[in-house]
């Protein structure tokens, strides 16, 4: 844990993250005062403290205020699609989806669709013009990016929780329009995660169904085939929601935090555990050095490896023993 110091941006829900060349950006999000349409950034490569910045000598126009929104980061750039949020009643417009039942005065709530960017070079907002039909406006969606194309996955607007699928070329700013998929299609959901995985696989996990019951199945789209595949041997005891997820270094994905029950309506605490699911046949190298590490008779033969290798079956060595003894403790605990 590292402690921060600076333009520290205020506490949040519904913030949209990504890192770009080591700075990690923070956009958007909800707090007591209302919506925020504010950038911040953290350099993570700062040997020393780590910094915040308020981004506000930018050019261009900034995204109206909005939490719920999701991003791609493509050629050094954030691209920033959806959210909820308010907008004023001249800046209505058809990218955006009124809440019929939230206004007040001259301020309009409700859902967005539309595209911003903001590029880290230049420190410039644009809206591109953009080709085809948009998805329908939606928030607490997902985005992931395989090669030049940004890929959604469902959402909520008003009632509805989507299973539309839909993708964004990002060098010529064309939608594909909803995709027609082969077989069988995930439920509808929000507050889900779509993390990429190779060159032609989407993961997608957890979520918010329709029914306001938090999801635990994983789905696996593959680019090529245009078809879902259901994840097998998940933990049908892990549903979450609101949580993040990434890639490791061997292409697991990695879900942490969240919640297993939806917030709105209870609250029995948030979750600090890590998910880590396999898509994909581990490495020669990675399944040689877990078997090291739980051997105690290849432990007494570490000492031959390179140097390179050893500094490796070390930490798998260490890695197997903190498991075995947590284990244990757990055993011993329900005895």
């Amino acid at each position: 844990m590292r402690l921060t110091d600076g333009d520290l941006p205020p506490s949040m829900s519904g913030s949209c993250g990504a890192c770009v060349n080591g700075k990690f950006y923070i956009f958007g999000g909800y707090d007591d005062k209302g919506y925020s349409n504010q950038l911040f950034f953290l350099d993570l490569h700062s040997s020393g403290q780590y910094t915040w910045k308020h981004i506000n000598n930018f050019k261009g126009q900034p995204p109206t205020a909005r939490d719920k929104l999701s991003c791609w980061v493509y050629d050094d750039r954030l691209i920033y699609f959806g959210g909820y949020g308010c907008r004023k009643h001249n800046e209505l417009n058809d990218c955006f989806d009124v809440h019929d039942a939230s206004w007040e005065g001259q301020i309009f709530w409700g859902w967005n669709n539309d595209i911003h960017v903001f590029d880290t070079r230049t420190q410039t907002w644009f809206q591109p013009v953009v080709k085809n039909s948009p998805p329908q406006a939606r928030a607490a969606h997902s985005c992931a990016l395989l090669g030049n194309k940004g890929y959604v996955f469902g959402g909520r607007v008003l009632q509805t929780r989507m299973n539309d699928l839909h993708s964004l070329n990002l060098d010529t700013w064309t939608w594909s329009g909803g995709i027609q998929i082969n077989g069988r299609t995930p439920r509808g959901r929000s507050w889900h995660t779509l993390t990429p995985v190779g060159d032609n696989h989407l993961f997608l996990f957890g979520g918010l169904s329709e029914e306001s019951e938090p999801l635990s199945d994983g789905w696996i789209y593959s680019i090529k085939t245009n078809e879902w595949e259901q994840f097998q041997h998940l933990p049908k005891d892990r549903p979450r929601l609101w949580h993040t997820a990434c890639l490791g270094k061997e292409n697991e994905v990695m879900v942490f935090g969240g919640s297993k029950d939806d917030l709105l309506s209870l609250d029995t605490g948030h979750c600090n555990d890590l998910l880590i699911f396999q898509i994909q046949p581990y490495s020669l190298l990675r399944l040689c050095l877990d078997a090291v590490g739980k051997s105690s008779v290849l432990e007494r033969q570490v000492s031959c490896l390179p140097s390179k290798l050893l500094q490796q079956a070390l930490k798998k060595i260490t890695f197997w023993a903190a498991t075995k003894y947590r284990q244990q403790k757990r055993n011993n605990s329900v005895e």
